[in-house]
C-alpha cells in the first residue's frame, strides 16, 4: 500500500505560487513602460514604507505589482531551496508577501529580517528551516528598516533589521500561547510586541517616525475585473479535480472552526482549498465594492492575505460575521465606512473569524465590533512600523474576549471533528491524512 506524504500530495503548491507571481509581474509589465517601472521601483525602496504606504499612489500600478511579484518570488526560492513542505502555512506566508509588497514590503527591506532570523538558527544551531515562516512573516517590520535606513544610514537599517529578525522567533512563540488560537494573525501580534519596545525607545533617542497616509482611488474597474477573473481560475480549478467529492468537501470545511492550527491543506487537498480561495477573495472583492470603498495597492494586499489564509482558518462562514460587525462599528465609531482604516479592517478583521467558528456567528460579528474600534487607536503608538496593524489589534481582542466567552457561553457552536474527517477521507483513499488538522509549530 502506498502512502503519501504531506510534500507529495501538496507538491504543485510551489509551481502555482511561482506562476501567480510571474503572472503580478506580467500584469505589471502591461500597464506601464519599463522606464515608469523603474523609477517606481526606485521609489518604493527609497519609501520609509510605514503605514499607510500604497505603492500604487507612491510608484504607480506597474512597479507596484512588479515589486509584489518579486517579492514573492524571493519568498517561494527561499522556501523552495529551504525544502519547506507544503501545506497550509506556507499558503499564509505566501499570501502575506504578496499582498504586503503591495503597500510595506518590498526587493530591498526583507533581506535583513531575514538575515537576522537565519543569525539566530546559527546560534541555536538549529536549521533554518524550521523558522523560515517566521522570517518571512516578520518582515511585517520591515517599514523600520527602510525609516533608518532612508532616514539616517542604510547600515543603521541593516543592523536594526537583523536585530528585529534575530528576537522574533522566541517572541512568536511564546506570544502565540496566549492567543488561544483565536487570533489567525497570532504573528502581528506579536510583531506590534517587539515594535511596542522599539519604537519608544526611537523617540528617546531623538528619532521621529510618523505614520504616513499614501491611499490611491480609482482604480475598482480595473483591479476589480482583474481580482474576479483571478478568484473565478481558482474556482474552476478546484472544481475541475471532481465538482462532487470538491463540493462536498468543500461543505465539510465551511463546517470547520478555523481556530488554529486549522490547516485545510492537509486536510481538505487542493480541490476544496481552491474552490474556498475564490470563494473567499470574492467576498473581500465585493465588501469594497459594496461599501464604497477602493481597491488600491492596501486593499488588494488584504484581499491576498484573505486569500491565503483560505488555506488555513479562513471560510465564508466564519469570516462574513467579523465584516458585520466592523460594518456595524462604522456606525458606532462616528468614522465614515469608506474610510481607509475602516476598510482595511473590514478584510484584514477577520483575523478574528475563529470566534465565530468556535462561539457562533454572533460572537463573530460581537469581535469584528470591538475590533474596528480597537484597530483605529491600538496602532498609534506604534507610528505605522507595523504593518500587521490588525494581527496586533486582533491579538488583543482575543486575549481579553476569549477567556469571558468561554466562561460565558456553555453551549457553543458544533463543528467538524477531526473523526469526521477521517470518515471523509476514509472513502477516497487507503490512508487519511497523517495529521490534523496541522502542526502547531506552523502556526501563523
Amino acid at each position: 500500500m502506498i502512502r503519501f506524504t504531506a510534500r507529495q500530495r501538496n507538491g504543485a503548491l510551489m509551481p502555482a505560487s511561482a506562476l501567480f507571481a510571474m503572472a503580478l509581474i506580467a500584469f505589471g509589465l502591461c500597464q506601464e513602460p519599463p522606464d515608469r517601472i523603474l523609477s517606481g521601483l526606485r521609489t518604493i525602496v527609497t519609501m520609509e514604507d510605514v503605514l499607510i504606504t500604497d505603492y500604487i499612489a507612491v510608484a504607480g500600478m506597474g512597479a507596484a505589482f512588479v515589486n509584489a511579484g518579486l517579492v514573492t518570488l524571493i519568498s517561494v526560492a527561499i522556501l523552495w531551496l529551504l525544502d519547506d513542505t507544503p501545506n497550509g502555512a506556507t499558503m499564509v506566508t505566501i499570501g502575506l508577501m504578496s499582498g504586503f509588497a503591495l503597500f510595506g514590503k518590498n526587493i530591498a527591506n526583507i533581506w535583513p529580517i531575514l538575515g537576522g532570523t537565519a543569525l539566530y538558527a546559527l546560534v541555536q544551531k538549529e536549521d533554518l528551516s524550521r523558522h523560515v515562516n517566521v522570517a518571512l512573516r516578520t518582515t511585517a517590520l520591515s517599514p523600520m528598516v527602510s525609516f533608518m535606513a532612508v532616514r539616517f544610514h542604510p547600515w543603521l537599517g541593516i543592523a536594526i533589521g537583523l536585530l528585529i529578525g534575530f528576537v522574533m522567533p522566541p517572541v512568536a512563540e511564546h506570544a502565540h500561547r496566549v492567543q488561544n488560537g483565536m487570533n489567525l494573525y497570532s504573528l502581528g501580534f506579536s510583531c506590534g510586541l517587539v515594535a511596542m519596545m522599539l519604537v519608544p525607545a526611537f523617540k528617546a533617542f531623538g528619532l521621529a517616525p510618523a505614520a504616513a497616509h499614501y491611499w490611491s482611488s480609482g482604480h475598482n474597474g480595473r483591479l476589480g475585473a482583474g481580482l474576479a477573473a483571478l478568484c473565478a481560475v481558482f474556482i474552476l480549478a478546484g472544481l475541475a479535480r471532481g465538482p462532487g467529492r470538491v463540493t462536498r468537501k468543500y461543505w465539510m470545511l465551511l463546517r470547520t472552526s478555523g481556530r488554529v492550527p486549522s490547516d485545510y491543506v492537509r486536510t481538505f487537498r487542493s480541490g476544496p482549498v481552491l474552490v474556498n480561495m475564490g470563494v473567499n477573495g470574492l467576498i473581500a472583492t465585493g465588501y469594497i465594492v459594496l461599501t464604497g470603498g477602493d481597491l488600491n495597492g492596501a486593499t488588494i494586499g488584504a484581499i491576498f492575505t484573505i486569500i491565503g489564509f483560505s488555506g488555513y482558518g479562513k471560510h465564508a462562514f466564519n469570516i462574513i460575521p467579523v465584516m458585520a460587525g466592523v460594518l456595524l462599528g462604522s456606525l458606532t465609531n462616528h468614522v465614515e465606512l469608506n474610510n481607509s482604516g475602516l476598510q482595511l479592517a473590514g478584510l484584514f478583521g477577520n483575523t478574528l473569524a475563529p470566534f465565530a467558528g468556535v462561539f457562533g456567528w454572533p460572537f463573530g460579528v460581537l469581535a469584528g465590533l470591538i475590533h474596528s474600534s480597537v484597530v483605529l487607536q491600538a496602532g498609534l503608538p506604534l507610528e505605522g512600523m507595523n504593518l500587521y496593524n490588525n494581527g496586533f489589534s486582533g491579538g488583543l481582542v482575543a486575549i481579553v474576549l476569549y477567556p469571558i466567552l468561554t466562561a460565558l457561553v456553555k453551549h457553543r457552536r458544533p463543528v467538524l471533528m477531526e473523526e469526521d474527517l477521517f470518515a471523509i477521507f476514509a472513502e477516497d483513499d487507503p490512508q487519511p491524512p497523517e495529521e490534523l488538522p496541522g502542526r502547531e509549530e506552523d502556526a501563523p
